[in-house]
C-alpha cells in the first residue's frame, strides 16, 4: 500500500490524493497478522541503491548495455527478413521475450534507480543543508548519453545542413505530401538536404508521438512531420546551436556542482557531506541519461515487427482477404495469425472496431475510476500560492515568463523562440519542440515523464500535472512559470 501510494505520488500528486480520498472512507480493514516479520523500517529501505550503486557500477556499463540492445536490434533485422506466414509470428512471439529481458534487465533498472536515488538525496540533502531546492535540476542538464535530448539537438543539426539553401527552404514551406523527397534532389542543396534527414531518419525514424502503439504512424513513414520542425529551428535558433546548448547546460551543471560542494565544505562535517554528495553527483552524470534508451530500443524493435507484419498485411490485400493493409491494425495479434493461416475474415468485424475506436478517441479518460464507474478527481493541498494561481508540480526549477503556445498536436507547431508550451502531455516524440522553447506545462506527468526529464536536461522551467491547463491558459496569452514552487500565473 505504502509503496503504490508514494510512487504514484511522485509521478502524479493528483492520483495519489483521489486514492487517499477513496481509502479514508475506510472501505477495507487492514487486519494484524501475528505471525508476520515486521517490515523494514522506511530509512533503510530508501537507502539502498543509492548508498551501494557507487561501489558496485561503473560508467562503462551503459555503453555496455547500448552496445549489447543494439546487437540485439541488428540480429531482429538480418533474422526477420527470412520469416513469412505463420513462422512470422511465431518469430516475433519468440523475440518478444528477447525484449522483455532487455526491458527488465536487473543491471539496467539498477542503473536507472541509482540515478533516481541519487536525484532524491541529493534533493533532501541539499535542502536540509543548504537551504537549496531542487538542486538536482541544474546538476541534470546535458548528462551523456541521453538518446531523447541527443534526438532534440540533432535535429538543429539537420537544420543547420539546410540553412544555406534558400531554394530549399522556400520548396519545403510549400510542400504538402510525402513523396517531397523524390523532388527535393532536383534543387540547390537538396542532395545535402535529403542526406541529413535520411541519416537522422535512419536513428530516430522509428519515433513518433504515441509510439507505443505499433499502429501509429512512424516519422520514417511520413517524413513530411518533421518538416515544420526543421523550419521553426531554421527561423527559430541561431547556426551551431546544438553544440553550444549542450556546452551551455554542462557548463551551468558543473558551475552548479563546484558551488555546492565549497559550500558543503565550510558546514560541520563538511568533508564527508561533500564526499557523499560528490559521489550522488556523479551518479546523476553518469547514470541519468541511460533512462531514456531502454523504451528507444523497445520502440526501435517494434518498428521491425511491425514492417515484417505490415508486408504480411500487403499480401493479404493482394489475395483479396482485407481491403485496405490498415485493416490488421482492427485485429488482436492472435486474429491476425488466424487470419494469414486461413484467409478466412468476418469483415464486420473491422467495421465494427473501426466505429467502435472513433467513439473511443473523443472519449477523455479519468485519472481514477472505480470498478463501480464512479470518478475521482484528486486536488492539490497545497496553501500560500497566488489567488489565481495554477497548481501543479514543479519537475525542472527556475521561473520563466512568456507567450503560451497552447498545441495539441505536434505536427501544428508554429513556435517562436522564447514561447512556453502548454499541451496535455509529451512523449520522447516531442523533443524536437523543447530546443525553441523557454518553459512547459502539461496536464499530466510526473518527475520521472519524459518531457520533465529532458526539461531539466535542457535547463527549461517546467510545471506538469496542471489540470485542465490547456483549456484554462489560451493560445497567445503571456504567463509566467514557477517551475521550482509547482505553480502557473496569468500575466
Amino acid at each position: 500500500r505504502e509503496t503504490i501510494l508514494n510512487t504514484l505520488g511522485q509521478s502524479d500528486p493528483l492520483i495519489k490524493d483521489a486514492l487517499m480520498t477513496i481509502i479514508e472512507r475506510d472501505f477495507i480493514t487492514l487486519l494484524p497478522n501475528e505471525n508476520k516479520e515486521p517490515a523494514p523500517s522506511n530509512s533503510k529501505a530508501k537507502s539502498t541503491p543509492g548508498v551501494q550503486a557507487p561501489i558496485e557500477y561503473d560508467p562503462s556499463i551503459v555503453s555496455d548495455l547500448i552496445k549489447r540492445s543494439q546487437a540485439s536490434i541488428e540480429e531482429l533485422k538480418h533474422n526477420i527478413q527470412t520469416k513469412s506466414g505463420s513462422g512470422l509470428f511465431d518469430f516475433i512471439l519468440e523475440d518478444f521475450q528477447q525484449l522483455k529481458k532487455i526491458l527488465f534487465d536487473p543491471q539496467s533498472s539498477a542503473i536507472i534507480m541509482a540515478a533516481m536515488d541519487a536525484s532524491a538525496w541529493i534533493n533532501e540533502n541539499m535542502e536540509k543543508w543548504l537551504g537549496e531546492k531542487n538542486a538536482a535540476d541544474t546538476l541534470s542538464q546535458s548528462v551523456s548519453g541521453n538518446i531523447t535530448s541527443e534526438m532534440g539537438l540533432a535535429l538543429l543539426d539537420v537544420a543547420d545542413v539546410i540553412r544555406p539553401y534558400p531554394e530549399v527552404i522556400d520548396y519545403l514551406q510549400h510542400v504538402k505530401d510525402d513523396s517531397f523527397m523524390d523532388e527535393l534532389i532536383k534543387l540547390d542543396g537538396g542532395p545535402e538536404a535529403r542526406d541529413a534527414i535520411y541519416d537522422y531518419l535512419g536513428k530516430y525514424g522509428m519515433r513518433c508521438a504515441g509510439e507505443i502503439d505499433v499502429t501509429r504512424t512512424r516519422w520514417s513513414e511520413k517524413p513530411i512531420t518533421l518538416v515544420p520542425l526543421i523550419l521553426g529551428n531554421i527561423k527559430n535558433v541561431e547556426p551551431h546551436a546544438s553544440q553550444r546548448k549542450f556546452e551551455q547546460g554542462r557548463q551551468e551543471a558543473l558551475a552548479k556542482e563546484q558551488a555546492i560542494l565549497d559550500r558543503l565544505k565550510s558546514l560541520p562535517d563538511g568533508e564527508q557531506k561533500a564526499k557523499e554528495t560528490k559521489r550522488r553527483i556523479d551518479l546523476i552524470r553518469n547514470f541519468s541519461g541511460y533512462r531514456e534508451y531502454p523504451k528507444y530500443g523497445m520502440v526501435n524493435r517494434y518498428f521491425v515487427y511491425k514492417q515484417a507484419l505490415l508486408k504480411e498485411a500487403e499480401r493479404l490485400v493482394q489475395a483479396g482477404v482485407i481491403h485496405d493493409q490498415e485493416d490488421i491494425y482492427f485485429l488482436t495479434f492472435e486474429e491476425f495469425h488466424e487470419l494469414v493461416r486461413t484467409h478466412k475474415l468476418d469483415c464486420q468485424i473491422i467495421s465494427q472496431r473501426k466505429e467502435e475506436y472513433r467513439l473511443y478517441e473523443k472519449l477523455t479518460p479519468p485519472r481514477v475510476i472505480t470498478s463501480d464507474g464512479e470518478i475521482i478527481a484528486g486536488k492539490y493541498k497545497r496553501e500560500h500560492l497566488p489567488a489565481d494561481a495554477m497548481a501543479g508540480l514543479p519537475v525542472s526549477s527556475g521561473v520563466v515568463e512568456g507567450r503560451a503556445r497552447v498545441i495539441l498536436n505536434m505536427e501544428e507547431a508554429d513556435l517562436e523562440e522564447g514561447d512556453i508550451l502548454v499541451t496535455s502531455f509529451t512523449d520522447p516524440s516531442w523533443t524536437p519542440l523543447f530546443v525553441s522553447i523557454k518553459g512547459l506545462v502539461t496536464e499530466v506527468g510526473g518527475l520521472m515523464t519524459h518531457g520533465a526529464v529532458i526539461a531539466r536536461e535542457y535547463g527549461l522551467p517546467a510545471v506538469v500535472g496542471v489540470e485542465n491547463a490547456t483549456t484554462r491558459i489560451l493560445d497567445g496569452q503571456r504567463i509566467r512559470v514557477h517551475g521550482t514552487e509547482g505553480y502557473i500565473e496569468i500575466v
